[in-house]
């Protein structure tokens, strides 16, 4: 991977392919790699004639990681994705975001409407005005000494989940408090860029992708059928409704 400085904090991207630029912004506690090229969508959009850039967060990945929760508001995050596309000269990108890539997205398409063709929100629903989850109680299974010191059935498999990917769980825990700031529904009734919004039916992390596309002038939805939360990624269904969204005119 690459990198390049965002407003002092080095963030790593890769960037492959031909065709139009398609920014991949994956979930809390991921990464490219395990969001988005091991579940073989960097290799589908390729495929689809896209060319296909994907970020480590802040906090995540190769990406640098400040242990302040301040570093990652939503906001701010956004503007890491938007100044990737600067960095690369890409005036306008298709962006597609998981969890709380969605949420980055969505910062990014109200911030900068004009670089963003098309949007999709992809495992956020509705959660992502009405919030979701105990972010203290993440943050405290991050800091941990041990993962048998967590009770929390939801905040133990973060913990797991962190310990799997070797993250750096201060970084997360400190990114878990700064980026969980909700939209409210004024604000994504704001949104003027075509979005699908596409969440699995056995999801119970992101709350309902037909209320949220309910709030957005023009949205879609796309119900990943007896996907939960983990297993939505990769759906082949998901990539499918995806690309031919993507590839709708403008």
């Amino acid at each position: 991977m690459e990198t390049f400085d965002s407003d002092g904090v080095e963030i790593a991207y890769l960037d492959r392919g031909e065709g139009p630029p398609t920014l991949l912004i994956h979930g809390f506690g991921s990464n490219s790699d395990v969001n988005w090229t091991s579940t073989s969508w960097v290799r589908d959009l390729n495929a689809a004639g896209r060319r296909v850039i994907a970020l480590d967060n802040r906090g995540h990945g190769r990406s640098g990681k400040p242990h302040h929760s301040s570093a990652y508001d939503p906001a701010i995050m956004a503007e890491d994705a938007r100044r990737l596309l600067d960095h690369l000269g890409i005036e306008r990108a298709d962006v597609i975001g998981y969890s709380m890539g969605a949420r980055i997205a969505a910062y990014l398409v109200l911030a900068h409407p004009e670089r963003v063709r098309r949007a999709v929100f992809s495992g956020l629903g509705d959660a992502m005005v009405k919030g979701l989850g105990d972010p203290e109680a993440i943050a405290a299974a991050l800091r941990a000494t041990s993962v048998d010191e967590v009770s929390d059935i939801g905040a133990r498999s973060y913990r797991i989940f962190a310990e799997q990917t070797k993250s750096d769980r201060e970084a997360l825990a400190a990114c878990i408090l700064g980026s969980r700031r909700p939209l409210s529904a004024a604000e994504v009734g704001k949104i003027a860029v075509p979005v699908l919004v596409a969440v699995g039916t056995e999801d119970e992390v992101a709350g309902s992708g037909e209320g949220l596309a309910a709030l957005i002038p023009g949205a879609e939805s796309f119900a990943i059928s007896g996907r939960d939360h983990m297993k939505a990624v990769g759906d082949k269904s998901h990539k499918q409704a995806v690309i031919a969204f993507l590839d709708g005119s403008e």
